[in-house]
């Protein structure tokens, strides 16, 4: 039985150590970083999904964060060849 709370425990502690260093990529450090927008979903097509599946995100300086969104990856082109 006690085997079997130490086992409980460690894991429990494992858990909260993920989520705390998950937490930490979050703070703010005065450098921008593109694990800031991980958080962020957008609707497709219906489907909320990770900002990154429909953009480009990246660092462009120590302060700035660009998203491009990639259009031509998720949409097929209106035009059709002859």
């Amino acid at each position: 039985m006690l085997e079997d709370i130490k086992k409980d425990a460690a894991e429990r502690m494992a858990k909260c150590v993920v989520a705390f260093r998950n937490e930490l990529k979050k703070l703010r450090t005065g450098r921008a970083n593109t694990s800031l927008l991980e958080q962020i979903r957008v609707d497709y097509y219906g489907s909320e999904v990770p900002l990154q599946q429909v953009a480009n995100v990246a660092v462009e300086d120590a302060r700035t964060l660009t998203v491009v969104p990639g259009k031509s990856r998720w949409c097929r082109s209106s035009r059709r060849r002859s």
